[in-house]
């Protein structure tokens, strides 16, 4: 046979390969943080809930939800162990950092949209500002009333 005719077959099973070695090593590293888990640690399923271990069976661990809450899981269901520090900051909303570099973000919007500062409106205290010239001259053409009494609309109805 050829080699370009073997070329393609070559290929997808190196592909195949790949894919099945990177596999195991995902799966590797998730029974490996497993078996790290201890009573008190806190922990994300893979459902998205967050509990603290309580005990730890072969296939099974104990979860509690809430305090006095425990719910049986299996050990596969466990999406993550995660540390002290980051379980307080998301379940309990503590952060061990007192200083933090990322700004504070408002409960509404209001604060995030102030009144631009320009030559038109005046400090807090002052009076209120000045009205727009806008190039219509009070008493111009065209703003009287007919003498007749009649509007435009009516003017050459009869």
């Amino acid at each position: 046979m050829n080699l370009v005719t073997l070329l393609p077959f070559i290929v997808l099973i190196g592909a195949m390969f790949l894919m099945t070695r990177s596999a195991k090593k995902k799966q590797q590293a998730a029974a490996q943080m497993r078996d790290h888990m201890t009573p008190g640690t806190g922990v994300r399923t893979i459902g998205g809930m967050y509990a603290t271990v309580k005990e730890i069976g072969d296939d099974t661990v104990t979860l509690e939800v809430a305090p006095g809450v425990h719910a049986i899981f299996a050990k596969n269901a466990i999406g993550a162990v995660l540390e002290d520090a980051e379980y307080n900051r998301i379940v309990h909303g503590i952060s061990d950092d007192v200083t933090t570099d990322t700004p504070v973000v408002p409960d509404d919007a209001s604060s995030l949209t102030e009144e631009p500062k320009t030559d038109l409106t005046k400090d807090k205290g002052e009076d209120e500002a000045p009205k727009l010239d806008l190039g219509k001259k009070d008493g111009a053409e065209g703003d009287e009333e007919p003498k007749d009494g009649k509007t435009d609309g009516e003017a050459g109805a009869k």
